[in-house]
């Protein structure tokens, strides 16, 4: 038989044994086992000539370095008992290494340590091998092979590849006869991976992800079973292998005993007493350092027992604490419920004011527009008068219409004065502020924002919207504390906090009506001025902050509203109005000045000055005093006629509501509002182009009339204001018209006038020059 020829490719071992041995050729993991290990060894067997290839295998092994016999020598031992009885020891023997060198190239991943427990025995084995080796028959290599293939099927071998055990096709077919195994060039040995259809790659895939999230632990329990199998295996070869050295080893070694022969150093005393000394000083120290730590604790018993002492004796501090942590508790409470209501109060309040606001404008446009369609009506009377002629005056509906409800509504006011006795009634002094549609419709609206006014905070605690209860609160503060009281500065956050509330009492409060509750019967002002009774009581400090609570509280909250009304729905010329807002006025700034600081200063100015920019306006818009030729006019029941009596009235009105104010606004003030813009231009201008008569002499004593008598108080005073000059002129014209005519009674009555007014030098001068001495006595009673 034909020599086969060389391998190209051997498999090398995964680990050499030992440091010197050569790295032998690596296989594929895809080769035959056996090809690896056996070698030239089996390819000379069949052909007759075994013995002389096979005498080459001891050479050949001991070439491929020390380590290779170590390995297989470990289990020299353990495969004796495998092989056939008849056969002798040295043939075992010698059979057995090829055994363990093909099964020590199988379990090239034994650890290093199991190799250097048989490290002392390699050489012994080398030196043996080399005498004792026998060429084996060709019967005894067959029954070797049978057993190799046996334990190869049972897997008693620890494969290379953990993960994949590699089975070759083929080889347990045909045991029995090895030469038909197949050669080194039929078996093709996979250096890259067999390619895949796409079915497969699909299937792997999917494998891959549904085990990805168990894979690192199986993966980790797996390792760990194959570790410990190996271990457990490794274990048992190496005790079936140390059995023999283990009983050598055990006679061998000898128990260390004590021996009495060795000396020790001597002692003597002076060694043990210093040694006892020193010891003796290192215990007093540490008795020192424990007394110390004693005296340490006891003081800190007593430090902790005196302040359990002085926090019981001071009980009186967590109370306190607790009542501070209650009053701020109550404070953010309180803050929290004013914020979430303070919007519906403002929408509230915004609906009833826009309301009034309205109802204000309806009254000025029907006044401003009955004045115009009723001026152009009398114009147009003129013209046709100055044309002569017949044609009847066209007149359009809606002043026709707007004529007729005047007349209308001055006669009910006519019927009205009757039946109360009212005679001496001047027409175009009437406020025409009647109820019609328009005032049904106000009320109706009036009386649904006060039905959501009532809702805002009926789901509120007492404690969070009553005044009194709030104030309460901040009282208990002040008597238990004090000083804390007065250092938060309670009596600037006061009003503050009462500001909603105020403005919530204050949405059905209008000035201007004759029925408007008072100032002082208002709930939280009663409230208020308790807690500043009661601060004045409990605080022995004249200077005491809570005195201007009040006036702030009027200074933030009831000035503005005041205002508001002023600004906006005030009517100047309605003396009930003008009446009703001065007594509120008055009383509210009464109040304001009982303490003076530059911010009451500031909120009296503030509603002052809005006074008087509204009576300003009103003397610009609404005082009309038409001049009308003397033929229009001589007819005391002609339209013309009627209508300036009427005009002029209506501002000698509105003359009088101004001077009303003369205990609030400054004099100078008055005089140039009164006599400077309304008396001077638009009053004695109508007096002028009127027919002199006790008509007249009668509207110069109202005018009189209206002067405050304040102005006039001082005795020494001969000559009046100088915006009185006008009106003392046309007295002393109307006297002199007045004494060349028959009329005589109405001169002394001019007179008196100019007497009350202080215009006693014009009228003596006036008496002088037309020789009534029979009115000098008027002169000398004042």
């Amino acid at each position: 038989m034909a020599h086969r020829p060389k391998r190209t490719f051997r498999q090398r071992r995964a680990d050499s044994s030992d440091s010197d041995s050569t790295q032998e050729p690596f296989a594929e993991p895809g080769a035959p086992r056996e090809h690896a290990d056996l070698g030239p060894a089996e390819e000379g067997l069949p052909s007759g000539g075994g013995r002389a290839e096979a005498a080459e295998l001891p050479r050949r092994a001991w070439g491929r370095g020390r380590g290779r016999v170590w390995a297989s020598s470990r289990h020299a031992a353990r495969a004796a008992p495998r092989l056939d009885r008849g056969s002798d020891v040295p043939e075992s023997r010698a059979v057995d290494l090829s055994t363990d060198e093909e099964d020590g190239t199988h379990r090239s991943s034994e650890s290093k340590d199991d190799q250097s427990s048989s490290s002392s025995s390699s050489s012994s084995l080398e030196e043996e091998f080399t005498s004792l080796v026998n060429i084996p028959d060709a019967a005894f290599i067959q029954a070797a092979y049978r057993k190799r293939e046996l334990a190869r099927a049972q897997e008693d071998y620890i494969s290379l590849d953990v993960k994949h055990a590699f089975t070759i096709p083929g080889m347990r077919k045909n045991t029995e006869y090895p030469e038909s195994e197949p050669d080194d060039h039929e078996n093709i040995i996979p250096f890259t991976p067999k390619l895949q259809t796409l079915r497969q790659k699909m299937a792997e895939e999917t494998a891959a992800r549904n085990e990805e999230t168990s894979e690192d632990s199986e993966e980790d329990k797996k390792y760990q079973d194959i570790w410990e199998q190996q271990q457990m295996r490794k274990a048992v070869k190496i005790t079936k292998g140390r059995d023999i050295d283990l009983s050598h080893s055990s006679e061998s070694q000898t128990v260390k005993k004590f021996d009495a022969s060795i000396s020790f150093p001597p002692v003597n005393l002076e060694i043990i007493k210093k040694q006892l000394n020193t010891r003796l000083t290192l215990l007093q120290d540490t008795h020192r350092s424990h007394l110390r730590e004693y005296e340490k604790y006891i003081q800190d018993v007593k430090s902790s027992k005196s302040t359990i002492q002085n926090l019981e004796n001071s009980s009186n501090q967590v109370l306190n604490f607790k009542f501070y942590k209650s009053m701020k508790v109550y404070v953010d409470n309180l803050i929290d419920c004013l914020n979430k209501k303070i919007i519906n109060i403002q929408e509230i309040e915004s609906a009833m004011h826009a309301l009034l606001v309205k109802q204000a404008m309806i009254f000025m446009k029907r006044r401003q527009d009955e004045l115009k369609h009723e001026s152009a009506y009398l114009q147009q009377l003129s013209r046709k008068a100055e044309m002569s002629t017949n044609r009847s005056l066209a007149i359009d509906e809606k002043t026709q219409w707007i004529l007729e409800e005047i007349e209308s509504r001055r006669a009910r006011r006519r019927q009205a004065r009757v039946l109360s006795g009212n005679c001496t009634h001047q027409e175009g002094t009437s406020s025409d502020d009647e109820l019609s549609s328009d005032m049904i419709d106000f009320q109706k609206s009036q009386g649904d924002i006060l039905q959501d006014h009532k809702k805002i905070f009926e789901d509120v605690h007492d404690d969070f919207c009553n005044i009194q209860n709030i104030l309460l609160k901040f009282q208990q503060w002040r008597e238990k504390f004090p000083d804390s009281y007065y250092e938060a500065f309670i009596s600037l956050c006061i009003p503050k906090l009462l500001n909603p509330l105020i403005r919530f009492q204050l949405i059905d409060w209008n000035p201007l009506k004759f029925d408007s509750i008072g100032l002082k019967q208002m709930p939280w002002f009663t409230s208020i001025e308790e807690f500043i009774d009661s601060s004045m009581e409990d605080s022995k400090k004249e200077d005491s902050s809570d005195k201007k609570i009040l006036s702030t509280v009027i200074s933030k909250t009831i000035i503005p509203r005041l205002t508001d009304f002023v600004e906006f729905i005030w009517d100047p010329l309605s003396t009930s109005q003008t009446t009703n807002l001065i007594t509120q006025s008055r009383m509210i700034l009464e109040e304001h000045s009982t303490c003076e600081n530059e911010v009451i200063s500031k909120g009296k100015q503030d509603l002052l000055k809005p006074i008087v920019s509204r009576m300003k306006k009103a003397i610009d818009d609404d005082v009309f005093i038409p001049l009308y030729p003397e033929s229009a006019v001589e007819n005391r029941m002609s339209p013309h006629s009627k209508f300036q009596e009427r005009q002029f009235w209506s501002g000698l009105k509105l003359f009088r509501n101004i001077l009303l104010w003369n205990e609030l606004l400054p004099e100078d003030t008055l005089q140039e509002l009164g006599l400077g813009k309304l008396l001077n231009r638009y009053l004695i201008t109508a007096l002028l182009n009127a027919i002199p008569g006790p008509d007249v002499v009668k509207k110069c004593n109202q005018i009189a009339a209206c002067l405050p008598e304040k102005w006039f108080q001082n005795s020494a005073m001969r000559t009046s204001f100088p915006q009185l000059e006008y009106f003392i002129q046309f007295l002393l014209q109307s006297a002199r018209k007045l004494s060349t005519s028959e009329i005589r009674d109405e001169v002394k009555e001019i007179i008196l006038i100019l007497v009350k007014i202080k215009a006693l030098n014009q009228a003596e001068s006036f008496i002088e020059e037309y020789h009534l001495d029979h009115l000098k006595s008027v002169i000398k009673e004042v």
